[in-house]
């Protein structure tokens, strides 16, 4: 039985080159195509790989800088065949061009009601769709910050799956009400909740899938683990930001290194572990008990190990 991987990237504007007052053309620039690592690498990986992945795309910085960055962004995606859905950071429907951040909403989803989320998934649904987007389906929150309220909300604006459940940010601000330690889709509420897939990196203490926060051993792990135990589905995230340091200035080189590692693990496995688009609406298997990847001492200590030579080096601006 093969195990349906959802490969995402969100796709945002960058609050804090925001905050630093970069100019307008170098803060989309450091965002979505920081120093040759960015969209544009990733599609490219993408092509070469022959794999499928959902760009969580943000459209809500368009209320500030209009709709052109965010429907270039969203065209690159669309022409290299791969798909859009929603992704929202509600403090830009607050925030205006030329303070410095000083102006925003509140960050969080979860510090909003039901009928202001469903107001802002709203209006997020018209902004992407005005920028060339086919209407979504599927929805993250900015910072996996949904609850009960969200899924509710999503449902009255039609959309299908949710993949803001994250286990590792539970308590705050992820708070689905959903076990932690919830990795398979689940449906719940007239949604399909589709989790970010979790591994246990010591007794207690989980860690998400994400390009940045795992080891290429730990994600092969990972993949291993959910090919035997016959997992319901793998999400694995990244950020079009991610491949790049910190000030969006130069290649992250462990990070380049990773995803394009784990692309050509998903392309050797591609009949074992097909990657999917929500678009399709595919059925996916709820109501499985799939668990979190173990704990390993060697597998952790070596990440920690190749994270410090990260911070160190490939973090250091040129």
């Amino acid at each position: 039985m093969s195990v349906p991987v959802f490969l995402t990237v969100d796709t945002e504007l960058m609050w804090r080159h925001h905050a630093a007052r970069l100019s307008v053309d170098e803060l989309f620039a450091r965002s979505f195509e920081p120093a040759g690592v960015g969209i544009a690498h990733m599609l490219a990986t993408l092509a070469r790989t022959g794999l499928k992945a959902c760009f969580f795309v943000d459209p809500m910085p368009a209320l500030v800088f209009g709709l052109d960055p965010i429907r270039r962004v969203v065209e690159a995606i669309l022409q290299a065949g791969q798909e859009v859905q929603l992704h929202l950071h509600p403090n830009w429907s607050g925030a205006a061009a030329d303070d410095g951040g000083a102006s925003y909403s509140r960050f969080q989803m979860v510090e909003y009601s039901r009928d202001d989320q469903s107001d802002l998934i709203a209006g997020g649904i018209d902004l992407l769709v005005a920028a060339g987007a086919p209407r979504p389906v599927a929805f993250r929150a900015g910072s996996y910050s949904a609850n009960d309220d969200t899924l509710r909300a999503l449902v009255r604006n039609g959309i299908a799956y949710d993949s803001s459940h994250n286990g590792s940010e539970h308590p705050w601000p992820s708070q689905i009400d959903l076990p932690v330690r919830q990795i398979a889709p689940v449906e719940r509420l007239g949604i399909v909740e589709v989790p970010v897939t979790l591994i246990e990196e010591r007794p207690g203490h989980l860690r998400n899938f994400q390009v940045c926060a795992l080891s290429l051993g730990e994600m092969r792990a990972a993949l291993d683990h959910a090919v035997a135990q016959e997992h319901a589905a793998v999400t694995i995230v990244t950020h079009g930001f991610e491949l790049a340091n910190r000030t969006g200035t130069r290649p992250n080189a462990v990070h380049v290194r990773r995803f394009e590692a784990l692309c050509a693990l998903l392309a050797a496995r591609a009949d074992a572990m097909p990657t999917q688009h929500f678009a399709g609406l595919p059925a996916l298997r709820t109501g499985h008990a799939d668990t979190p990847l173990s704990p390993d001492p060697l597998r952790t200590r070596w990440r920690q190990a190749e994270q410090l030579w990260s911070n160190l080096v490939a973090e250091r601006a040129a």
